[in-house]
């Protein structure tokens, strides 16, 4: 399977988010990331329901949800009605994650987790059953624009071993600092989804970059 690429709009240019969303839809992108801060559970906030629908009324791919947020229960349905088609919530953030996936697919949206640096995969061995995705954040959530974490590369290869060996179809989302040198290493270590924000929009040619990415 060839990789999939899911540009975050956080870091494309709000002032034209129309234009940013349409560029995307003529590239050769999978999902369009739609990061949701909270000023809470990460230290920085970014925006919310409104702006997720405005995006969703533009985009012809669907829309990735990654919710970085305190009581992301509160919120499925609306991000659900807003357009999502994943929905991410963080494992750091939720008391009982199974009852959170179950209201996810319940909704009839995709269910993900995201894992901080920090926190080890071997937390989520019981609940792959009901995971689609799963966000292995390789840099510290609430900013774009950080340094690549180089443990990230043997995190990925112990998810996809327990990955193999619960027969799970869960996919491997990397977020954060990926670009084309370490992107190589990352599928090779069993990475699916590449979520590239500032690597993609802070380059001359946004559409290329993504068809780079594509073709590794």
């Amino acid at each position: 399977m060839k990789s999939m690429i899911a540009p975050s709009i956080l870091a494309a240019d709000f002032a034209n988010i129309q234009h940013e969303v349409e560029m995307l839809n003529t590239s050769e992108a999978d999902f369009i990331h739609v990061d949701i801060m909270d000023g809470l559970f990460v230290p920085n906030i970014s925006f919310g329901i409104p702006v997720t629908e405005a995006i969703h009324r533009h985009a012809k791919k669907p829309l990735d949800v990654h919710l970085m947020i305190q009581n992301p229960d509160q919120y499925l349905e609306s991000f659900r009605k807003a357009g999502a088609e994943v929905i991410t919530v963080h494992w750091e953030a939720c008391t009982h994650l199974n009852r959170t996936l179950q209201a996810i697919k319940a909704l009839g949206a995709k269910a993900g987790v995201a894992l901080n640096p920090h926190t080890p995969v071997e937390l989520l061995a019981d609940s792959l059953d009901q995971i689609d995705l799963v966000c292995i954040m390789s840099v510290n959530p609430g900013f774009g624009g950080q340094k690549f974490i180089e443990n990230t590369y043997s995190k990925v290869s112990r998810l996809k071993q327990l990955i193999q060996e619960k027969g799970s179809k869960t996919l491997i989302e990397i977020d954060g600092g990926v670009n084309l040198q370490n992107a190589p290493k990352l599928l090779e270590a069993g990475a699916d989804v590449l979520v590239a924000g500032s690597f993609v929009f802070n380059s001359p040619d946004p559409i290329e970059t993504i068809a780079e990415l594509k073709s590794i």
